[in-house]
């Protein structure tokens, strides 16, 4: 598919419209988008929301428990990637989601770093000017399921249609005092040769997603001292002052196998038929353990892992009829070293994702053969899980962990790194409400037979003494 610039993104080829287009031969399924996230529960979960009331009332709790904070205000450098991975743009600034006085109201403004200036002079000051963006919106808890669905920590902003015609999807992700917030927009996009604007967009082609690392800072008037405005994390405010347990790093190294893991933990799923449910996860198994393969489980997949343990999935293209799947996975923490102050901390690893509906078609009630527009975006599904590092993986040796770090998948038959086979499923979300997958899901770890994969020549009885000393001698340079 080849994207149009971004004057001709209409806003009506996404939205619904009189203006009249004539279906193509085969038949489209077309399902209703509410523009609310609220549901009720059939009763199955006791303790999850059984009325409209009691889903707005617990949102507004999660929302302000993780995101909205009381004279605090989430710095970070937000940063514009492109469809290529390359930083388009980089600015500096804060997220403001103030409650009133008695937290029935919340007020979401931006605040932008204008300009700074600093000094290696020991008797001169530093300064800098921030400026406050007019607001741009107010929520309560009637109105934030519109556009926001929280689960524990994690939560989902849209999918929401821009002015310019692209959808916008936010992926948000709290630890401590920390946040990691990605935006994904998608834009019309139609199949090469084809005139774009001739026919309704045939899909939505990923062209920005922008990515925050937050740290949670006091709340501040403009016009002061840049002393007092600490601003985004920083590489030298970790040296000097290393966060305690329980808040991020963003800045250390992550080498690629510390993904794969024995993680323990608590999910929390939330769809439209079967509402919020929380689940206990004694391990997760290879075929949801979706963060060890940062390429992706299906063709099609736009990934982009990034330093301080940050990784985005999301589709290269979205169609109608097929849910789209954004991801986004943090490691905020390590374990602590034996002496130091997070000595006896354990690693941490956080996931959030959801599924997208778009370009959902609207038909005519006199013809069923014309496509009068398409109904608005919608949430299918979502995910958060919130793990902990109970152990190592067994049977697997370092090159094994290495080369699924790099996206490969192990056992060779039906995997990713099979050539014109790709696989192409991921793990249920939201209680399977989202999407069959084109293929079946073949579990890599079902297929993995250390014989059948052995390679190397025998290991002599030295070499095994060696090995059992140090499983680094088993590498094979």
């Amino acid at each position: 598919s080849s994207s149009s610039s971004s004057s001709s993104l209409a806003t009506r080829t996404l939205s619904s419209t009189s203006t009249s287009y004539p279906r193509r031969a085969t038949t489209t399924r077309t399902t209703s988008s509410s523009s609310r996230l609220y549901v009720a529960n059939d009763g199955s979960q006791p303790d999850a929301p059984k009325t409209i009331e009691e889903d707005a009332a617990l949102q507004w709790q999660l929302y302000t428990k993780h995101h909205a904070m009381v004279d605090g205000e989430w710095w970070g450098k937000w940063e514009t990637y492109n469809y290529m991975g390359d930083v388009q743009s980089s600015n500096v600034g804060a997220v403001s989601l103030q409650p009133d006085s008695e937290s029935k109201s919340v007020t979401h403004t931006h605040r932008i770093l204008s300009s700074s200036t600093s000094s290696d002079c020991p008797t001169c000051f530093s300064s800098s000017e921030v400026t406050t963006l007019p607001p741009i919106a107010a929520y309560t808890p009637e109105t934030l399921g519109i556009r926001h669905r929280c689960a524990a920590s994690g939560m989902v902003v849209g999918p929401s249609l821009l002015k310019s015609g692209a959808m916008s999807t936010e992926l948000v992700l709290r630890h401590g005092d920390g946040r990691v917030r990605v935006t994904f927009q998608h834009a019309p996009v139609w199949e090469r040769g084809v005139e774009p604007g001739s026919c309704p967009p045939q899909g939505l082609k990923l062209f920005r997603a922008m990515v925050s690392k937050e740290r949670l800072r006091p709340s501040s008037p403009d016009g002061i001292d840049e002393s007092i405005i600490q601003g985004p994390p920083s590489y030298d405010e970790e040296k000097s002052n290393p966060p305690i347990p329980g808040n991020p790093r963003f800045f250390r190294p992550i080498p690629p196998f510390k993904w794969h893991a024995k993680w323990s933990g608590t999910s929390w799923t939330w769809g439209p038929q079967t509402g919020d449910r929380g689940w206990s996860l004694s391990e997760v198994d290879e075929a949801d353990a979706w963060h060890g393969r940062p390429m992706g489980d299906a063709t099609g997949t736009w990934s982009l892992r990034l330093g301080g343990g940050v990784l985005l999935q999301c589709p290269r293209v979205i169609v109608g009829g097929n849910a789209g799947i954004c991801r986004l996975a943090w490691l905020p923490e390590d374990d602590g070293e034996v002496g130091t102050l997070e000595d006896g901390n354990t690693a941490k690893l956080l996931r959030v994702e959801a599924s997208v509906n778009a370009l959902e078609p609207i038909v005519s009630e006199d013809d069923e053969d014309m496509m009068v527009g398409f109904y608005p975006p919608s949430l299918g599904s979502l995910r958060t899980d919130v793990l902990e590092k109970v152990g190592e993986l067994e049977g697997q040796s370092l090159e094994e962990r290495a080369e699924a770090a790099e996206g490969y998948v192990w056992g060779g038959e039906g995997g990713a790194d099979d050539d014109g086979d790709d696989g192409a499923a991921s793990s249920s979300v939201g209680g399977g409400e989202e999407s069959s997958p084109a293929e079946e899901t073949v579990s890599p770890m079902a297929e993995f037979d250390p014989k059948a994969e052995k390679k190397s020549e025998a290991v002599d009885e030295d070499m095994k003494k060696k090995i059992a000393e140090d499983p680094r001698n088993a590498l094979d340079f």
